[in-house]
């Protein structure tokens, strides 16, 4: 239980003092942070809350979105980057989850989208060296590639990542968005000492309108959650596992009541 962590995306509505307080009701020791709610709260404020309250800081969210092809728009993007890491490591976090970003409006070059990740990361893993900060590249769901996220696969984030050093950049491995790839489990082990954060939520069909918000409670869905974390931890992961839940029905949900159940399913489909 010392591993789970609430990531703040799966009880929106809550602040961060909210969060944190919720947190140490329920007895959760780690907190996955949300850069506009840090930013709501104010940094410094932030740290101290979590700080006091004894919590962790597992990850924050999110960097990324360098696929721009108008060069202001990439040094504009880089520069928020950079920000992002210098407030990963205020809030006492060695983790940056990195969404990569889609397509350019009215563009289709896909490889020359991945290409342009490539080349932010080797501008940025120096700064988030200097940090001791780690950028970690998340893939989506190949249904968000056109809009949110040019790297689809644990396989393309891992090769991404191999052309950095390890300790600089790392792979996330979100449950929702890998656990279709039947090569999920040969990534998996090859990503190895890079996986740098474990996030879980279940998979529901039909999808609701809107499938940012498809993600549903682990263990209402039809994703092998502890066979996933089974394989992580083969692959040598030890870290914090993250609920990270986008879904409506929890958000209108008293966020006490929801991190009960959280609690409940992460030891019944996850341990």
């Amino acid at each position: 239980m010392n591993r789970l962590s609430l990531n703040q995306a799966t009880t929106r509505s809550w602040s961060v003092a909210e969060a944190v307080d919720g947190c140490a009701r329920a007895g959760i020791t780690g907190i996955g942070l949300w850069r506009e709610h840090v930013a709501a709260q104010g940094l410094a404020e932030s740290a101290k809350l979590v700080r006091d309250a004894g919590l962790t800081v597992t990850s924050l969210c999110r960097g990324g979105f360098f696929t721009a092809s108008d060069p202001a728009e990439r040094a504009k993007a880089l520069a928020d980057n950079e920000k992002a890491i210098a407030e990963a490591a205020t809030l006492g976090t060695d983790v940056l989850v990195l969404v990569s970003g889609g397509l350019p409006a009215g563009q289709s070059d896909v490889d020359g989208a991945r290409q342009r990740v490539v080349d932010a990361l080797g501008s940025l893993a120096p700064v988030a060296a200097e940090h001791g900060v780690r950028l970690a590249i998340e893939p989506l769901h190949p249904m968000y590639c056109s809009d949110r996220c040019v790297v689809s696969t644990l396989d393309q984030a891992v090769d991404i990542a191999s052309e950095f050093p390890a300790e600089q950049v790392g792979v996330v491995v979100d449950t929702y968005h890998v656990w279709w790839d039947p090569g999920v489990y040969r990534a998996i082990e090859r990503a190895g000492r890079r996986i740098a954060s474990f996030q879980v939520a279940d998979w529901v069909t039909p999808l609701p309108e809107g499938v940012l918000l498809g993600r549903a409670m682990i263990g209402d869905g039809c994703v092998e959650l502890r066979r996933l974390r089974e394989a992580v931890d083969h692959a040598g992961y030890r870290g914090p596992i993250e609920v990270e839940i986008f879904n409506q029905e929890l958000w209108d949900s008293p966020g006490g009541e929801v991190l009960e159940l959280m609690v409940a399913r992460y030891r019944e489909h996850v341990l």
